[in-house]
């Protein structure tokens, strides 16, 4: 390691106040050797989250009961909340007022409700997420549910899994707003009820916490993904009571896929790749076209309507969820020219209404098109090759998961997703292969996602690398000044001046640690010595203002960094077990481990000869511009 030198000019702060607790110093040098992966504050989030899966599996039933209402006032004037499609309403051409009217509705709510519920629900979730501290609306656990039932009740061609997901999230930020959790504590409310708000929705409680993991908690960890979990189990338990334990797409036997077949099902998934970036596209497009209007986007989800309207005209089963739809694909009975039609409109329809700025949900909608276009490529293939046990019912299936996994880039949520909703075992390593192709063509077509791009053009920054914390596995001692300078407390601040002066190499550092003996005083710095007004013969451990911010050998990079940002300092002491000085780490040496990490992503080496495996041969290096 090389000595500390003048690496960080004016980042000296050392002087600032800092609450104890903050600080650990020599008289309470109280830190953890290593962080509890969890404690007992989890186990209270993991009963917060529990109780707001209850409460999400509720709403969930209230919200497919309220989308049935409005379906049965709408199209077939009655009152009642049997589960109804809007076909066979009898209403001719004047279908098309039906989402109009619908669509009125939604944008009043929106114009003076919360201009939130416009959408699909979980990028505005990953919003609160990302810039809020997780904090949404107590407003929004009523508004969204109920815009939602309005437009998808009114013919909408929207799942009811966005709704639910967001509705959940904000029972969950409510509930962590009105106890006292901390910023994290608050996501993991949000993502328990978000996760719940999916599982009492479609009975898939693994696919609801990787969509957790994936769309909105930007990382895996026991904290977080337990409390998640349960909340995800819980809710499902709250469907089964409701409506047990059968899948919501249940498919017949599937032909085992052989390795042409395989080859198949994946080369099915870069295609619907393909068309998942255009459906990105065409929506926000359409977004696009309707900012132009010289009209206030509160009658935008009006015009949506008519596009929906029609739309219902040419193909009724575009109108509403459309989960039969999606069924009827998977087990082969919609096919050929009727697919395609149902293909089209549905994605005209949808991407229309959505971009309308009306309220929905992407899933369902995304699953027909892409469901659609598998079969019928699939189709088309075995048609080409008999003979190869090419089934279109599990083109079907990993059509539908692929346009989820390339417009959302939640490629694990869309494999595990279509697995849970059809317990086919059969179609999982298709499933794989297929979400996978689509997630790669996807991400190389595409910047953003369907859900990340809209938070994008507000000017926000969303990642969607998941990481171990590169600090985190490194130690202190290994980056850590050994050869550190000191100076003695009882020294004449003129002999340090002067010292500071004289242009020797250790009287370039920019803080230098105050000594008494073996024991450290505190921590002095360039600015604080020479800016001093204090008389020359004044010692220098007069200007010492408080205890070192002290780590151990043993502690990671993260705790030092933490250290620092806490105490808004520079640099901290390292301290032995005896409270023996024995280094110190600056910003600078963090920088420096840093910069290991990219040289591990950027560098290009060949450690070893292909052409002589048995013969020790020397890196050959290709550095990466970086």
């Amino acid at each position: 390691m090389n000595p500390e030198h003048e690496r960080i000019p004016g980042a000296t702060n050392d002087g600032l106040p800092v609450a104890p607790s903050m600080a650990p110093t020599l008289e309470n040098l109280a830190l953890p050797r290593h962080t509890a992966v969890v404690d007992r504050r989890v186990v209270f989030i993991c009963a917060l989250s529990i109780g707001i899966a209850l409460l999400a599996g509720l709403v969930a039933r209230l919200l497919g009961a309220l989308i049935a209402l409005v379906t049965n006032l709408a199209f077939h004037h009655r009152l009642s909340l049997e589960e109804v499609g809007p076909m066979g309403h009898g209403l001719g051409m004047g279908l098309v007022a039906i989402p109009v009217v619908g669509g009125v509705v939604v944008g009043l709510m929106a114009r003076f409700g919360s201009k939130a519920i416009r959408g699909h629900g979980i990028p505005e979730a990953m919003e609160q997420v990302l810039f809020n501290e997780s904090r949404i609306p107590i407003r929004m656990t009523f508004l969204k549910p109920l815009s939602a039932a309005i437009a998808i009740g009114t013919g909408g061609p929207f799942g009811a899994e966005g709704p639910i997901i967001a509705t959940g999230g904000a029972l969950g930020s409510v509930f962590g707003q009105l106890i006292h959790v901390t910023a994290d504590e608050r996501k993991t409310l949000l993502a328990a009820g978000a996760a719940a708000g999916m599982s009492a929705t479609f009975g898939s409680p693994v696919a609801a916490v990787l969509l957790a993991v994936e769309l909105l908690l930007f990382e895996f960890r026991p904290r977080s993904v337990i409390p998640v979990s349960l909340a995800a189990a819980t809710a499902t338990g709250v469907r089964a009571a409701f409506v047990g334990y059968a899948p919501v797409f249940p498919l017949p036997e599937l032909l085992a896929p052989g390795g042409t077949a395989l080859a198949v099902y994946i080369g099915v998934g870069a295609v619907v790749g393909v068309a998942s970036v255009f459906v990105t596209r065409l929506v926000y497009w359409i977004e696009d076209a309707f900012e132009k209007l010289p009209i206030h986007w509160m009658w935008w989800p009006a015009l949506g309507g008519i596009a929906i309207g029609v739309m219902g005209l040419v193909e009724p089963r575009t109108l509403g969820v459309g989960y039969s739809n999606i069924a009827l694909t998977l087990q082969g009975q919609i096919v050929g020219k009727a697919l395609v039609v149902l293909c089209v409109a549905k994605l005209v329809s949808w991407a229309i209404a959505l971009g309308s700025g009306t309220s929905g949900g992407t899933l369902a909608p995304l699953f027909t098109i892409g469901g659609a276009t598998g079969a019928l490529l699939t189709a088309v293939v075995a048609w080409a090759l008999p003979g190869h046990a090419i089934d279109p019912r599990i083109g079907a299936l990993v059509g539908m998961a692929a346009m989820f996994a390339g417009a959302s880039r939640a490629l694990l949520t869309s494999a595990v997703f279509a697995f849970e909703c059809t317990r086919q075992p059969i179609g999982l390593l298709p499933l794989l292969g297929g979400c996978a192709s689509a997630y790669l063509i996807s991400s190389l077509m595409m910047a953003n996602s369907i859900m990340t791009e809209k938070l994008v053009r507000r000017g926000a920054r969303v990642t969607s690398d998941y990481r171990t914390d590169y600090l985190d596995t490194l130690s202190v001692k290994d980056f850590a000044t050994r050869e550190v300078v000191t100076l003695e407390a009882r020294t004449p601040l003129a002999d340090v001046r002067a010292f500071f002066t004289s242009g020797a190499p250790s009287a370039e550092h920019q803080g230098y640690p105050v000594v008494e003996g073996d024991k450290v005083k505190g921590v002095v710095t360039r600015r604080d010595v020479l800016t001093s007004k204090e008389a020359g013969h004044i010692t220098v451990g007069a200007l010492v203002r408080r205890a070192p911010i002290a780590v151990r050998p043993e502690d990671s990079l993260r705790q030092a960094a933490n250290h620092m940002v806490a105490a808004e300092v520079g640099r901290v002491v390292v301290l032995s077990e005896t409270g023996k000085i024995v280094g110190i780490l600056t910003r600078s040496d963090l920088l420096e481990a840093h910069a290991g990490r990219l040289r591990a992503e950027r560098r290009r080496e060949r450690v070893r000869s292909p052409l002589a495996p048995w013969r020790k041969s020397a890196p050959d290096a290709d550095p990466v511009p970086m």
